[in-house]
């Protein structure tokens, strides 16, 4: 099995932050550092990460949605000490990682977990699940503006997959925005809007997939159903 499905599947990260751990050289193959991000973990192998043994850790899939407050960041520690997305699930009994991010100033529905491929097929483009926003943007989105997101624009180097694009309200100085996307480059929606030429001013993510935010209190989390995990594995 691949080193970062390994370490995605005992729940101790994803297997994009697998790879930056092996990349750093905190993962260990039977006492020695491995930097082979391609390494395949062989029966009998004893997995280190940060100085944790994988073959002592039991299991438990945990998968909770949070609403994101301002304020915090999706990481697990911040060298700045502002407070992370860690600090609102601190009574969970699991060690969760966010599944994609949310950037400091923006709010909404985030899925935290333990299971590493759960979490890589929500966020890897190639299984389409798109994530929906709902942004005031400053200035007028015109029709054309629109056009220009949905068949997708330049973000630096990069040129975003085709998006949807509806303008719930448009007043004389802002509008209100929905866009759904299913990539996940950092902030993707910003930078998507301000290459038309409209700032985001607020920006929130109201769900994932077919799971939405609902009525879900800001800075609360509740644990998803049977039914949403079993979605979620499945998409």
């Amino acid at each position: 099995m691949r080193l970062n499905k390994y370490i995605a599947q005992a729940g101790l990260a994803s297997r994009r932050k697998a790879d930056e751990l092996t990349a750093n050289g905190n993962v260990k193959i039977n006492g020695l550092v491995v930097k082979e991000m391609g390494y395949d973990v062989q029966e009998g192998d004893v997995v280190e990460v940060n100085g944790r043994r994988i073959d002592k850790i039991e299991k438990k899939s945990v998968y909770v949605m949070l609403n994101k407050p301002l304020g915090f960041i999706t990481s697990s520690a911040d060298e700045k000490g502002r407070p992370t997305v860690q600090d609102l699930v601190a009574d969970v009994d699991a060690r969760l990682f966010p599944v994609g991010r949310l950037d400091y100033n923006t709010t909404g529905l985030l899925i935290m977990t333990n299971d590493g491929d759960t979490a890589y097929r929500i966020t890897h483009p190639k299984h389409h699940v798109y994530k929906t926003y709902r942004a005031r943007v400053a200035g007028v989105l015109s029709a054309a503006k629109v056009a220009r997101l949905e068949k997708g624009v330049d973000i630096g180097g990069f040129v975003t997959a085709p998006a949807h694009v509806k303008v719930l309200k448009q007043g004389e100085r802002s509008a209100i925005v929905e866009i759904q996307i299913y990539e996940g480059k950092n902030r993707q929606v910003r930078k998507m809007f301000a290459a038309v030429g409209n700032k985001v001013q607020e920006l929130d993510r109201v769900a994932i997939g077919e799971l939405y935010l609902g009525r879900l209190m800001i800075g609360h989390y509740r644990k998803l159903t049977p039914k949403e995990i079993e979605y979620l594995k499945n998409v």
